[in-house]
């Protein structure tokens, strides 16, 4: 790093301070609590790791030193649950990542799908099965996610990261209510559980049960999913 941005020594003492009052701030919450999940204690949690990460970076840019200490992060951290005790109706959200890993593969794969259901040659969109955009379309509204997800090598595609969120409601929601934005209001507070599967687990291997959460790592899956990938796919079913 250039001279020209490096911080200053007093940017650097100021970043000391910050830390020092964050962990009185952070004390202070502690003895003060009113319970586990206080929301004063994880206020000053989240600002005393955030004191400290601003301090440790500036250090190491102007000492090229480092504190002993590993900053927790605060974004993978849900807040204490404040919903009902007894939620009358739940949502479900998942999110799955994948990778489009052959191509060619999944373009086949769409064109048998387009094939099977049209007797009599393409559908109405006959291009939709030779390009990606079109060929995710038709697969993902012939077949349901955790069907994909159990055979995404087949489609030529590559699993990420995944979570599922379980959070209350008060009540079901009217029919067709948020269709239009179904992800835009998430309240992290009224988050029951989550379940999350990711390759950064994959140093934990060696285990064959499940995890304390319920969660399968994503090597166990890998290995639960050793598919051919030159299995061909089951007949489609005439009703679907």
């Amino acid at each position: 790093m250039s001279d020209a941005v490096q911080p200053t020594a007093a940017e650097v003492r100021a970043a000391a301070e910050a830390v020092k009052t964050a962990l009185d701030r952070h004390l202070a919450a502690v003895e003060r609590r009113s319970g586990e999940d206080d929301p004063a204690v994880y206020e000053a949690f989240n600002q005393l790791a955030a004191a400290a990460e601003v301090y440790d970076e500036l250090l190491y840019d102007r000492y090229d030193e480092v504190t002993p200490f590993e900053i927790p992060g605060t974004d993978d951290s849900l807040p204490p649950y404040a919903g009902p005790e007894e939620p009358n109706a739940i949502s479900v959200l998942i999110r799955r990542d994948y990778a489009v890993a052959e191509p060619q593969r999944l373009l086949a794969q769409a064109q048998r799908v387009e094939a099977a259901e049209y007797d009599d040659g393409p559908g109405a969109d006959e291009d939709a099965a030779g390009t990606i955009h079109g060929a995710l379309g038709i697969l993902f509204g012939e077949f349901e996610p955790d069907e994909i997800a159990s055979r995404h090598k087949e489609f030529g595609l590559e699993e990420g990261d995944s979570t599922l969120w379980v959070t209350a409601a008060d009540e079901q929601a009217e029919p067709g209510e948020w269709l239009e934005l179904p992800f835009e209001s998430v309240d992290p507070q009224r988050v029951v559980c989550r379940f999350d599967v990711s390759a950064v687990f994959d140093d934990e291997d060696g285990e064959d049960a499940e995890d304390g959460e319920g969660t399968r790592r994503a090597d166990e899956l890998d290995d639960d999913l050793d598919l051919d990938e030159d299995e061909d796919l089951e007949p489609l079913d005439a009703e679907r």
